[in-house]
């Protein structure tokens, strides 16, 4: 009898178990080593086949050079502040799963021994019991479009962190592209200053200037010398930035060719209307459209807490073997709200929700008031550049007049030297204002955060890493 029982039992719980079992996750270790990652880090170069193949297929034009639209690709193919980003978005799908998944029914078994049962009887109470909740008042539903809403969030989140790489990357490169620039206008001014110093010293030996002239030309040549020194560390700490704006070790710059054709040509004032901008910035800016989307998912969450003021539903259907009978039950439960109608999340969850619409007004005001700032000083450094070279034009009209006279033997060559260290001087005064044009422009462009450069679009951002191919592969 007893084994008649068991049997029972087993049929009724064991089966069904194993088979809902068998289809479980098993859990797979994926360590971090950090050894092996310092090593795949350092060993990134331009020239990896895989990168040259994902560029191929994404950018119609092959480097060199290597501008920004292809180095944005790049970043976007090697940099780890992505890949954090992405992870975030599957996070959020996964969580929609989450919201989706139906309750699960719970199942019991309270077997009994009866110890004084009628004779012949079995002694044994076999009861099975199955607790069915059901959710009511939509609360799935609002579980599920919570999820969703922040899954949206989470992906403009990602559009946001690749908008961020590029921002770091168009910086990283103007400040190489002009520290080089710098390097060699300051190259020319100390031949320029040495020049002078030579002839001055030679004047000074005819009797034709003063001591103090001399040194006063020896001061300025040890200075020039001296800037010329730091602008060479410069050069270098430029690279080792840019090279970490891409995702990858400094020495993977070394003896590349970098360009940015329209570097000392920004956009014309006039094809930058403020109302123009604005509207730019307000329909593109990932901020506003991320903080939208969760004020949504607030919205949902505050659904959720409403619709548990009405409780669920639990449905027990059971089965007792008592001493040879089979008895069939169903039973019923609900909460009772008595003590409180879940007032207290309610309350939070609307709070919550303010606390969203504030922070989405606050993002929308500051992108109106981040775009008027930045184009106004777009407006000031482009006047700037102007002055600045109108300043070297006429400098340049003088050194060719002062190089006519000294051909002519109607002037010295000092006075053409001098000239020369103006005109030196004049021009890192241009690069210092077409300098402060492109991080304007560049402030600008991420208070709309879009290109204003000539093709004004980003290149498309992989849902999934380049790399995970590759690294899935690695790992088998």
């Amino acid at each position: 009898m007893v084994q008649g029982i068991w049997g029972r039992l087993s049929r009724l719980l064991l089966v069904p178990l194993l088979g809902i079992f068998w289809g479980c996750t098993s859990y797979e270790a994926r360590p971090l080593r950090p050894e092996e990652s310092e090593i795949e880090f350092r060993s990134r170069t331009l020239s990896d086949p895989d990168l040259e193949g994902y560029l191929v297929q994404k950018s119609p034009r092959r480097p060199p050079p290597w501008d920004l639209e292809v180095l944005t690709l790049v970043a976007f193919y090697f940099h780890s502040d992505l890949d954090v980003a992405r992870a975030r978005v599957a996070s959020a799908d996964a969580a929609v799963v989450t919201g989706g998944a139906l309750p699960n029914p719970t199942i019991g078994a309270n077997p009994l021994y009866v110890k004084n049962a009628v004779s012949g009887v079995s002694p044994w109470v076999l009861g099975l019991n199955i607790d069915i909740p059901i959710e009511t008042a939509g609360k799935r539903g609002y579980r599920i479009e919570e999820a969703e809403r922040l899954g949206a969030a989470a992906r403009l989140a990602l559009g946001e962190a690749a908008w961020t790489v590029r921002s770091r990357l168009r910086t990283s490169l103007a400040d190489h592209l002009l520290a080089a620039k710098e390097l060699d206008l300051l190259r020319e001014e100390v031949t320029a200053r040495t020049e002078a110093t030579d002839l001055t010293e030679k004047k000074l030996a005819l009797g034709e200037v003063s001591r103090p002239d001399v040194h006063q030309a020896q001061i300025e040549l040890a200075g020039s010398k001296l800037a010329l020194r730091a602008a060479e560390t410069k050069l270098s700490e430029t690279r080792s930035v840019l090279a970490s704006a891409l995702g990858l070790p400094t020495k993977a710059l070394e003896g590349v060719s970098l360009a940015w054709t329209d570097l000392e040509s920004p956009p014309a004032l006039e094809s930058l209307p403020l109302s123009a901008v604005q509207r730019a910035g307000l329909l593109n800016r990932l901020d506003v459209q991320r903080t939208l989307a969760e004020y949504a998912a607030a919205e949902a969450s505050l659904k959720i807490e409403i619709a548990k003021q009405y409780p669920d539903i639990h449905l027990g259907p059971g089965y007792e073997y008592d001493q040879g009978l089979n008895k069939f039950g169903i039973g019923f439960s609900a909460t009772l709200p008595i003590f409180n109608q879940n007032g207290g999340p309610i309350a939070e969850a609307e709070a919550r929700r303010r606390e969203v619409g504030a922070r989405f007004l606050s993002v929308q005001s500051r992108a109106i008031g981040d775009t008027e700032q930045a184009l106004a000083r777009y407006q000031g450094a482009r006047s700037e550049l102007a002055e600045a070279e109108g300043i070297l034009k006429l400098l340049a009209t003088r050194e060719q007049s002062a190089k006519r006279a000294v051909d002519l033997g109607e002037d010295e060559r000092l006075s053409l030297a001098g000239i020369r260290v103006q005109r030196s001087v004049g021009a890192r005064g241009r690069l210092d204002a077409l300098r402060k044009l492109q991080s304007a422009l560049g402030s600008l462009e991420d208070a709309v955060q879009r290109p204003l450069g000539p093709g004004g679009e980003l290149p498309p951002l992989p849902p999934e890493s380049p790399r995970e191919g590759k690294r899935k592969a690695g790992d088998r």
